[in-house]
């Protein structure tokens, strides 16, 4: 039996900012000691404006992100054009990658590719394809390893674009899905698969604000919330994922947490 996840709880967003940074940075100095780039897979919603602060504000502590040894890809995406609305690239290129200091150096960035935006199945595939591509033959490794995953946990425990019931959390092949009939808009999207999302050497979930606190005492607390998704890395993964959380997202959650730093 694995240990179970970390839980780090916060004041307020500016220290766990603080704390998310120095997790980021040290899963960065594993993945360049072992292969000279680090390779992230982020989510949309609210984690790139809490990584930003994390990453770009020179006075969150010590160390710096080396983004010029970074490939970012997209743990789900929407089958919309890059600078919609709805778009994680989008979203991610306004609240980082324009910000990022000339110093730090530029990212190698994998978005979808738009020649498929009604084709999901195949913009899946195709996206699995670019996967195959820099993380090794498909043959060779069964499931590719990001350095992190840093992902969100809607109210629902939904994680990526994978929902709660959703057949896609039995795929076990498949390392990217598509998925056209999301329960939220926008319907048409792709997906880490389960196991690759589970599969990360760190997997990170940042969560705030009191609006989480019930879906958070669900999957820390209770039998049924370990079958949702977040549940369900949390037990696959186990001790490999750190959430990072405000105290209002764990007000009546009993599952132990550590408050106040990494």
């Amino acid at each position: 039996m694995g240990k179970p996840p970390n839980l780090y709880a916060f004041q307020g967003t500016d220290e766990l900012a603080t704390s998310l940074r120095t997790y980021v940075l040290d899963a960065q100095a594993n993945a360049l000691e072992r292969h000279n780039v680090f390779r992230v897979g982020v989510s949309g919603g609210s984690l790139p404006k809490v990584l930003a602060k994390a990453l770009l504000d020179t006075n969150n502590g010590e160390g710096k992100p080396e983004f010029d040894k970074w490939e970012i890809f997209f743990a789900d995406e929407r089958a919309v054009p890059l600078d919609h609305e709805d778009s994680n690239y989008r979203l991610v290129k306004e609240e980082i990658l324009d910000k990022i200091p000339a110093e730090l150096g530029k990212p190698t960035v994998y978005p979808i590719d738009l020649k498929y935006l009604d084709d999901i199945q195949e913009m899946a595939d195709q996206y699995e394809k670019t996967l195959v591509g820099v993380f090794a033959a498909r043959d060779s490794v069964k499931l590719p390893m990001f350095d992190l995953l840093l992902l969100g946990c809607g109210p629902d425990g939904h994680t990526c674009s994978l929902f709660p019931g959703s057949p896609l959390l039995r795929e076990h092949d498949a390392w990217v899905l598509p998925i056209s009939d999301s329960p939220k808009p926008p319907p048409k999207r792709i997906t880490l698969s389960l196991p690759v999302a589970s599969h990360g050497i760190k997997i990170g979930f940042v969560a705030t604000g009191g609006g989480k606190k019930d879906i958070m005492k669900e999957i820390f607390d209770t039998e049924e919330g370990r079958q949702l998704p977040c549940g369900l890395i949390n037990q696959f993964a186990q001790e490999r994922v750190s959430w990072f959380v405000d105290y209002p997202a764990i007000e009546g959650v009993s599952f132990p947490a550590r408050r106040g730093s990494l």
